[in-house]
């Protein structure tokens, strides 16, 4: 556990086997089969929220003939930001316990809060987004996993470019209120997301060799690949749906 704790953001061995074996392919494939599986989780939690009552007085409103999130809505929308700049501190001291039980809470708070998408955007959109993002993300991961390249500076500058990027949007929603800049602001956000989901995969890789025979840091491993993956993917598909999604 120990090289482990260096956590995922940690750099590569210098001089890694990247050979794909046989436990290299379970190990990613125990990570996207969990990550699935929070996904599924989530798309059954978020069709249970949206068609609670207490969802719909609580989270959305109607505003001139169209359904628009309330504060609390909003702040429900912001969450998977939220986490995922949290989780980036969860590398260090996590055990399989505690990993894994933060996965599925995550899982379970963003899912629910997933209805109010489902009760502001309309189905096709929800559907085409969920599309596109697949798409993307299955593109990029498989990038990040076959690619020579050391990404860790990039991913890095991606890291600090996601923390200003946040920061300028709350100084825009407090302050400035410029409906463009958000839109600006959302654009470099999904390019950012992109590239961590392509960083993330290959950092996952070399957390397999720096913990390889470790099979209690593996499964560590397993569970916070699958919880950095899972939340790309929804923060990609949010932003998409923001930026193309129709709303009812």
């Amino acid at each position: 556990m120990s090289d482990f704790n260096r956590g995922v953001w940690g750099q590569a061995p210098a001089r890694a086997d990247m050979s794909v074996d046989a436990g290299l392919r379970a190990f990613m494939l125990g990570v996207y089969n969990k990550m699935a599986l929070g996904l599924a989780l989530s798309a059954v939690l978020a069709w249970v929220t949206s068609h609670m009552p207490v969802v719909q007085y609580l989270f959305v409103q109607d505003q001139l003939g169209r359904v628009v999130p309330t504060v609390a809505g909003t702040a429900l929308m912001w969450a998977p930001l939220v986490v995922v700049l949290a989780g980036s501190f969860l590398a260090r001291g996590i055990t399989v316990r505690n990993s894994g039980a933060y996965y599925w809470i995550v899982v379970s708070l963003l899912g629910a809060g997933l209805g109010v998408d489902a009760l502001i955007y309309t189905t096709s959109s929800i559907a085409t987004a969920f599309l596109v993002t697949s798409t993307a993300f299955g593109a990029l991961s498989l990038f990040g996993y076959t690619t020579k390249r050391d990404m860790s500076g990039i991913g890095s500058f991606l890291i600090m470019g996601l923390w200003g990027m946040v920061a300028l949007s709350l100084l825009n929603i407090f302050l400035l209120h410029a409906s463009g800049l958000q839109v600006l602001i959302q654009i470099v956000m999904l390019g950012i997301f992109a590239g961590l989901t392509a960083f993330q995969t290959q950092q996952l890789k070399m957390t397999y060799y720096q913990v390889k025979g470790d099979a209690q840091g593996l499964a560590a491993a397993t569970n916070f690949g699958a919880l950095t993956l899972y939340l790309d993917f929804i923060n990609m598909f949010q932003i998409l749906l923001s930026l193309f999604g129709g709303r009812r």
